[in-house]
């Protein structure tokens, strides 16, 4: 592959930015996209890999300036809208040499527009369809694909571990939220749970299908994204804590935490918001951290019912039962009559291997063994189907 020693007008190498980690962005080529064409990223490794080849020809003849058509061997897309994606059309038709020895290689989820993967066969050229947690070797870079529908049904990221780097498409652009767009399989619910697998990775460095790459604070933007999108489900002027019951109805037990942390924003010692947090946190099984809210509370106020009944829960998930039979005991002497804490405190007890004391428990030996005639009910009614 012959490489000039400069980029062409419009080009610009990221590593020479001055922001970016070095060496891994000096590989990186850059062309700031415009309204009708996205961001172009083009990896110069053993060969020319395009993430995302955006819509304007123009951005191939500067190119073409540095490299030969034939040296791009891959493109991604990380998903079909034709601002991102009709670059693939423009080489092949305006370049033929790229078809050359088998052509290149085209990479999009499965979900993605079949025309183009169509088109693309019928040229000559290979289409790869990804479905997420893939592993694309690109020019001697190795990359992660992430699953993140919701601005579309194929939308993807790819993440590079050892920076802490992200294309991100639409998903995740630095001054916006980008829409939902249902003609495409866009869906508000599915954007969450693409933000929050990229949420779960150490990101430093976002580089976006349109604006500005973002250094050292992609966490910021991609978290800013994720507000964006709760805020486009509960509305934009919804309090907090209405936000948050919002999300616990309909089982949303992450988003109803960070509605709460929102919520705790203007009230860090808001004792509804505590509890309604350390109860997700239990759901979710993170009862370590849940603990640690309920102490907060019971430092305050601790005969509070629902915070004693919370810890000892959070001490049951951290298997120390007999710690948890003082607050459950607590919480029943304040609320005698109070099923769950029975439960739990005959559950505790059974689970110490006091199994004598827990059947004493009258709402535990009842709530028992209606669980064991459902599960023989269940296993003869398997049977019976075998």
């Amino acid at each position: 592959m012959n490489q000039k020693g400069a980029v062409g007008a419009g080009w610009r190498s990221l590593g020479g930015l001055g922001f970016a980690p070095r060496p891994f962005f000096d590989k990186i080529l850059f062309l700031e996209g415009y309204e009708f064409s996205s961001n172009i990223y083009a990896l110069a490794g053993d060969y020319l890999t395009l993430i995302d080849p955006g819509n304007d020809y123009t951005a191939f003849i500067q190119l073409f300036e540095l490299f030969k058509p034939a040296d791009v061997k891959k493109i991604v897309l990380t998903h079909g809208h034709v601002d991102h994606a009709m670059g693939v059309v423009e080489l092949l038709q305006a370049y033929p040499s790229s078809r050359q020895g088998g052509g290149f290689e085209v990479i999009l989820h499965e979900a993605g527009p079949a025309e183009l993967k169509h088109l693309v066969r019928q040229f000559g050229c290979r289409v790869t369809e990804v479905k997420g947690g893939e592993v694309l070797q690109l020019g001697g870079c190795e990359c992660e694909v992430i699953p993140t529908p919701g601005h579309t049904a194929d939308g993807i990221c790819l993440y590079h571990p050892p920076t802490g780097t992200v294309f991100t498409g639409d998903v995740v652009l630095p001054h916006a939220m980008a829409a939902p767009d249902p003609v495409s399989g866009g869906q508000i619910h599915e954007y969450l749970a693409g933000l929050k697998s990229l949420l779960k990775r150490p990101i430093k460095h976002v580089l976006p299908g349109h604006g500005p790459p973002v250094f050292e604070e992609g966490r910021r933007v991609v978290l800013d994204t994720y507000e964006g999108v709760v805020r486009h489900i509960v509305g934009a002027k919804t309090p907090w804590d209405r936000a948050a019951l919002m999300f616990l109805r309909i089982g949303y037990l992450e988003e109803t935490i960070f509605c709460c942390d929102k919520w705790l924003e203007s009230g860090p010692e808001d004792l509804t918001a505590l509890e309604l947090k350390g109860m997700c946190l239990n759901d979710l099984g993170r009862h370590e951290e849940a603990g640690q809210i309920f102490d907060r509370i019971l430092a305050r106020e601790g005969q509070r019912v629902p915070a004693l009944v919370g810890k000892g829960y959070a001490l049951m998930g951290q298997d120390r039962y007999a710690e948890s039979l003082s607050y459950f005991d607590a919480a029943l002497q304040l609320e005698p009559r109070l099923r769950e804490a029975h439960v739990y405190k005959g559950l505790a007890l059974y689970l110490s291997g006091r199994a004598d004391e827990a059947m004493d428990v009258e709402v535990f030996r009842e709530e028992f063994a209606q669980r064991i005639k459902a599960g023989l009910l269940q296993r003869n009614g398997a049977g019976r189907e075998g």
